[in-house]
């Protein structure tokens, strides 16, 4: 019984190892995304990726993102437009590199402070960070704020992090991020754990702001998919134009991830 037991406890060990590496070289983009438009997939190899906004998605939605047709994990769609958001912004974007495997994904997430100064375009000042501070803060979401960890060596199968961000316009908000592995992937959840205001008033309610982001090293580099939803009243959507906050924070989120999955 004894060798059983060993042979039973190194698989356990090396099982988060055998989810970051799926298949020699992973699964190909093509193969993920069969028969996605030429211009959606030169997006996706840009620089800037592709990205598709929804304003009060009707109930058909699903059927025109371009995940609909893929070989992804439908759960990540639903996550969102179980919410029932009122502006939904779709992503896809491949970062180029060799031997890239979701450990380096995973080390990029858990630089939180790489977030701050992230630069993005406002209409009335032009260039300007979009979260002027970027903190992680203690198990619980307490705003108590610790230290990123050293780089980690291995992916673990599931962790929680709480992340403090000052935004530029709506000031210090508070997050929390699932990290899970599943499949051939890492799935990054992110919702906001307590109200985002603007002057005291709430725009967005505790748990109405959600993504989903998922990584998957493919033979042509790392595969960053993203989802993103909110769900606010007509007072606020008519003061405050949603699709292009949203669309410009997570471009500003998945552009911290690139760009850390790369260096």
């Amino acid at each position: 019984m004894r060798p059983i037991l060993c042979l039973t406890l190194l698989c356990v060990t090396l099982l988060p190892v055998f989810a970051q590496n799926p298949r020699d070289g992973g699964r190909s983009f093509d193969y993920i995304f069969p028969g996605l438009s030429p211009n959606v997939r030169t997006a996706a190899f840009s620089q800037e990726g592709y990205f598709r906004t929804f304003e009060r998605p009707a109930e058909g939605t699903r059927r025109e993102t371009i995940a609909f047709d893929s070989r992804l994990d439908g759960g990540i769609m639903t996550g969102v437009l179980s919410m029932r958001p009122v502006v939904l912004v779709e992503s896809v974007m491949v970062v180029p590199g060799r031997g890239l495997s979701l450990l380096n994904a995973y080390n990029a997430l858990a630089r939180i402070g790489d977030l701050s100064g992230r630069m993005f375009d406002s209409h009335r000042s032009g260039e300007i960070p979009l979260f002027e501070e970027a903190t992680r803060l203690a198990e619980g979401g307490k705003n108590v704020a610790v230290a990123d960890p050293a780089p980690a060596l291995i992916v673990p199968r599931s962790e929680t992090v709480y992340i403090r961000l000052r935004d530029t316009n709506f000031g210090n908000t508070f997050y929390r991020a699932n990290m899970t592995l599943e499949g051939y992937g890492l799935r990054y959840s992110l919702a906001n754990n307590r109200n985002i205001t603007y002057f005291m008033v709430p725009v967005i309610r505790e748990g109405k702001f959600v993504a989903q982001m998922y990584f998957e090293p493919i033979a042509e580099g790392m595969l960053i998919y993203s989802i993103a939803g909110v769900d606010v009243s007509d007072f606020i959507s008519s003061r405050i134009h949603m699709p292009s906050a949203i669309s410009k924070r997570l471009a500003v989120i998945i552009g911290w991830a690139a760009d850390g999955i790369s260096r």
